[in-house]
């Protein structure tokens, strides 16, 4: 069966102008409810999406909806689940560790206007609400041409996007939930007054790239530990990929300039492989980055969000 790319949820690299991410827990005293309410949710979100593509054509609107490990568990007791899905335990490296957080239900939404990314959250969470608690709720932006919020062009090592399909859905490997992807969210707070503080020079050995021009640096101008060093992922000698994107966000009453960090995989290994080789290497963006989350999500399928509605897992 090969992948379908029109089946997929929206996985892409395209970090948007306007971003929300939101991280939910469910209620697990009433689970048979929690259920029927899932149910109804993906039933519901398939018919907002083209409710919203119908009255903003030009929005550009994007939405991926995830489930952790232990809500697939919860709630769907009975069913398969995806090979590589599994709770985040975290990574401890010498100098740093990334930490391992709570997020059972997870949306990821972006738009051309933050008005439109309001409306398909208030609609979304009028079926959520009753049943879940949001734990994390994260505003972004596009910050000047398409740069981190450390001021580095983003996105550098994504595959480019008509390759990006092999990288981000999963394929005929784990058939039942082919089209799917694995999310990893993971929320960091940097400190600025530091990084910016460095010289020029010193910030492009320690990304491994230009600030202006984003062109790479020759091996023996990076660091060893450098940023695009670090975090890939090169088992068995071949580079693996996966898709990524870096969203700005400012918590200005409590001085906080962060990134968002998502990732899309075919293979959850990948993105695991990538975060523990930044962590054990002692990324020298570490020095500046503080994680502050770190949580898995399975993204269905369009199809697969269907049996969901229909209750065909929960029988």
């Amino acid at each position: 069966m090969p992948i379908n790319s029109a089946d997929a949820q929206d996985v892409y690299r395209d970090a948007g102008e306007n971003i929300f991410f939101l991280t939910y827990l469910i209620d697990r005293e009433h689970l048979e409810r929690d259920r029927d309410a899932l149910a109804e949710f993906a039933d519901r979100l398939a018919a907002i999406e083209r409710s919203m593509a119908v009255r903003y054509p030009n929005a550009d609107l994007k939405v991926a909806f995830g489930i952790g490990a232990t809500a697939w568990r919860l709630l769907f007791p009975h069913a398969n689940r995806p090979k590589e899905l599994a709770d985040f335990t975290g990574v401890t490296g010498p100098k740093y560790s990334a930490p391992a957080t709570a997020g059972d239900l997870f949306l990821h939404i972006r738009a051309n206007e933050m008005a439109v990314v309001y409306e398909l959250i208030d609609q979304a969470n009028r079926f959520l609400r009753d049943w879940t608690t949001v734990i994390d709720a994260t505003p972004g932006f596009r910050y000047f041409e398409g740069r981190a919020i450390i001021g580095f062009v983003d996105g550098t090592e994504n595959p480019a996007a008509n390759d990006a399909t092999p990288y981000a859905l999963i394929g005929d490997e784990d058939p039942e939930f082919i089209n799917g992807s694995y999310a990893f969210a993971q929320k960091y707070v940097h400190n600025l007054d530091a990084w910016d503080g460095l010289a020029t020079d010193d910030q492009e050995a320690a990304i491994g790239r230009h600030k202006f021009n984003d062109l790479e640096l020759t091996d023996d101008q990076k660091l060893a530990n450098a940023h695009n060093v670090a975090s890939q992922d090169n088992h068995d000698d071949i580079e693996h990929k996966i898709v990524r994107m870096n969203v700005p966000y400012i918590n200005e009453a409590d001085n906080i300039r962060g990134t968002y960090f998502i990732g899309y995989a075919r293979h959850l290994a990948v993105t695991l492989r990538m975060l523990t080789n930044m962590f054990t290497k002692s990324d020298r963006l570490l020095d500046f980055s503080t994680p502050v989350t770190g949580c898995v999500f399975f993204i269905p399928s369009r199809s697969l969000l269907e049996r969901i509605a229909a209750g065909e897992l929960i029988d």
